[in-house]
């Protein structure tokens, strides 16, 4: 059994930076806690309230104020023990409360198995930090003690936590700015999925640091000459690389683990901004920095608060990469969205400039989830966000936006304002005219555009990056298209309704309302909608609308106008709705057909072979197998292939041979050939399959036919 540590401890550490009343505070939560578990043990043996003391202890290293400590400790009251919120808040007030039903919630949630699950559950987990984003940070140090005590659990608890961590935990982390906490959980992560890679990986870090311990001591006695040479203050650290880092890199870059590691980092610590582009100075003169290696993030912070000078120099034969920063930093680099707290009292620009940025992400992911149709269109748009390799450009007014790698016009439009991003028309990049689908680059000007009136392309889907243009361009479209279908719907509906001598004035709400029920849809609009979209026929709702109170005879003489109004019938139980015929398959009577309704077009018929029918069920759902009617006299167009040999006069005798069977054709191209062989392509028109049989049997008697075929696409 490992040590236990004490509320006493904790206290210690935090008379740094709380005074003893929020200290006292913290140690009541505690008491409360220990009484609430009392009895209940962990898998390692330990008693149950150590895990909410290392909790806290995580808390306390991260400087979190003494709320974020209390609801540490009662964590788990409300789950495990079944003390409810209002007696947390009577005792501790609403605040800790709150945070601890938050925290309880986020725990109930596993994000396993089925993907949808996953994506609702992480909308509830946004919802929860929007509320107040001390309960993930709460929720994220819980999860870390967690993967520091995965040990005794079985095999395949061990295997679904680590995976919800590397793939949920490490990177919202991340996101917030909280370097140190992400690669530990990555690295916990890591270890646990693929114990022997860690353990291959480890050993051979061990091995290398030993091999380069000369070269890493040298580095460093050259920088810090350097620095005291200038006068510069500045503490230099060497960086290690983390365990998934570099297993990523070798995955992901097809990388040797001795190209990865051939890269000597250093970190270099200092006073104030101005320090650090001198020092920056200074390393340059020392070392040769390499081209395109330098970035700035102290003018252009990364979208989670990070600061720093990154440069990479070649020196001693080696790559050698140096960070510069200040000392706050680097607690805002470890601790991200947490060092709010800390340089709350002292120093309010700071943790302001990163909450502020913290707030618009999660606002963000709020405008998104309000958006997105289902959680898993909200989940595939947030993954994207949860991952940003940042790029920073400016507006014309030098205000600078961070977006993700390859994000493009359209999405820096909807960056701005999602008003913006409907009504963009084009774009200047540099000033001058450019493709909305082109990646920007770091650094470019960019002037969005814009008309009244202008829409959203559905073409934009194909090649925007954020989420946030994503979820607000399908908005756009879904409404847009909802608001066209329901007009289309409207029209269709009252031609049918002209049909039976009615209009839809006359038709009653209750008689609305029946039919809406019948149909098990939400609304009439929806139901007129549906008819606009081409899911439903208007004449069939449209002779529901009537049923209630014509008579039958009557309904049978309109059905007959409607018949007379529409000619001839091709298909059985057609009678009334428009018809087309799909050029793709180009069927013909005899063939097996189905319809699909399509927008504004009435019902396509297609040969139920056809290749462009949809092949997923919901599709599928929506076709309509359909029959023939008899004596149909029209004539169809069918497509055939003819391969012959070439002679003279074949292609006189090929037309002599369909005008033979009673057939006309419509259109006849050489599609191809050779001093020898040739292909035809024919477009005849027929009156059904056994017309077609005839003038294929004619064709095919020709002696230079070798081969004949009906073409469908």
């Amino acid at each position: 059994m490992s040590v236990e540590p004490t509320v006493e401890g904790l206290a210690t550490e935090l008379s740094s930076y709380l005074d003893t009343s929020r200290i006292n505070q913290v140690r009541r939560a505690y008491y409360y806690a220990e009484q609430a578990h009392e009895g209940q043990m962990r898998k390692s043996g330990d008693r149950y309230i150590t895990h909410p003391l290392a909790v806290a202890h995580i808390l306390a290293e991260l400087r979190l104020d003494h709320q974020s400590l209390m609801a540490a400790m009662l964590h788990d009251v409300i789950e495990d023990t079944g003390i409810p919120k209002d007696a947390l808040a009577d005792q501790f007030g609403d605040d800790v409360a709150e945070l601890v039903d938050g925290v309880s919630k986020l725990t109930q949630i596993e994000f396993r198995s089925r993907a949808e699950a996953q994506a609702e559950n992480f909308q509830k987990m946004t919802l929860a930090m929007a509320k107040d984003i001390r309960v993930i940070l709460v929720k994220l140090a819980d999860r870390l003690h967690n993967m520091r005590t995965l040990g005794p659990m079985p095999f395949e608890k061990r295997q679904r936590i680590a995976t919800e961590t590397l793939d949920i935990y490490a990177p919202i982390a991340n996101r917030l700015g909280m370097h140190s906490i992400s690669t530990e959980l990555e690295d916990l992560g890591f270890t646990s999925l693929y114990p022997m890679r860690s353990k291959y990986i480890s050993k051979a870090i061990q091995k290398l640091r030993g091999n380069h311990r000369e070269i890493i001591e040298d580095i460093r006695g050259k920088l810090q000459e350097k620095l005291e040479e200038r006068g510069l203050p500045g503490r230099i650290l060497g960086r290690e690389k983390h365990l998934n880092s570099i297993y990523s890199k070798m995955k992901l870059k097809q990388k040797s683990f001795h190209e990865i590691m051939d890269v000597y980092a250093f970190r270099i610590i200092t006073d104030n901004e101005d320090d650090c582009y001198r020092i920056l100075g200074a390393v340059h003169s020392l070392y040769k920095p390499l081209p395109g290696r330098f970035k700035d993030y102290i003018a252009m912070p990364k979208a989670n608060g990070y600061q720093s000078l990154h440069t990479t120099l070649f020196g001693m034969h080696v790559n050698i990469e140096i960070q510069i920063r200040t000392e706050e930093m680097e607690h805002i680099a470890n601790n991200g969205i947490a060092a709010h707290w800390m340089y709350k009292t002292e120093e309010p620009s700071v943790g302001k400039v990163n909450q502020t940025r913290v707030d618009r992400w999660v606002k963000g992911l709020m405008e998104m989830r309000e958006r997105a149709d289902d959680s898993m269109e909200f989940i595939e748009n947030v993954k994207v966000d949860l991952f940003p390799d940042e790029i920073y450009v400016f507006t014309p007014k030098g205000r600078i936006m961070e977006l993700p790698q390859g994000a493009t016009p359209v999405d820096f439009a909807y960056a701005i304002h999602t008003d913006i991003g409907n009504a963009t028309v084009a774009c200047r990049v540099n000033r001058n005219l450019a493709s909305l689908s082109q990646p920007l680059q770091s650094g470019q000007t960019l002037e969005i555009i814009t008309a009244p009136g202008a829409r959203p392309n559905p073409a934009w889907l194909s090649f925007v990056t954020t989420g946030k243009a994503r979820s607000s361009i399908r908005h756009a479209l879904k409404t847009r298209k909802r608001a066209e279908s329901m007009a289309l719907g409207r029209t269709l509906l009252k031609k049918s309704l002209n049909g039976f001598d009615a209009k839809l004035s006359d038709i009653s709400d209750a008689q609305k309302q029946a039919v809406v029920s019948h149909n098990q849809v939400n609304s009439f609009d929806d139901l007129v909608s549906d008819i606009g979209l081409g899911n439903r026929m208007a004449y069939l709702v449209a002779r529901q609308l009537v049923a209630g109170y014509e008579a039958q005879e009557e309904e049978q003489s309109a059905e007959t106008k409607q018949i007379e109004a529409s000619g001839p019938v091709m298909i059985r139980g057609a009678e009334g709705i428009l018809l087309k015929f799909a050029s793709c398959c180009k069927p013909i009577p005899g063939d097996p057909v189905v319809g699909i309704m399509d927008s504004g077009n009435g019902m396509i018929i297609h040969s139920d072979t056809c290749s462009r029918l949809p092949e997923d069920d919901e599709g599928r759902a929506r076709l309509t197998h359909l029959k023939w009617a008899k004596d149909i006299t029209d004539e169809f167009s069918v497509e055939l292939r003819v391969e012959l040999e070439r002679q003279r006069g074949v292609i006189a005798e090929i037309a002599n041979a369909v005008a033979m069977a009673d057939g006309n054709i419509e259109r006849i191209n050489v599609e191809d050939q050779n001093a020898r062989f040739g292909i035809v392509s024919l477009v005849v028109h027929v009156n059904g399959r056994r017309h077609l049989a005839r003038v294929m049997r004619r064709v095919r008697n020709i002696r230079a036919v070798t081969h004949i075929s009906r073409v469908r696409h």
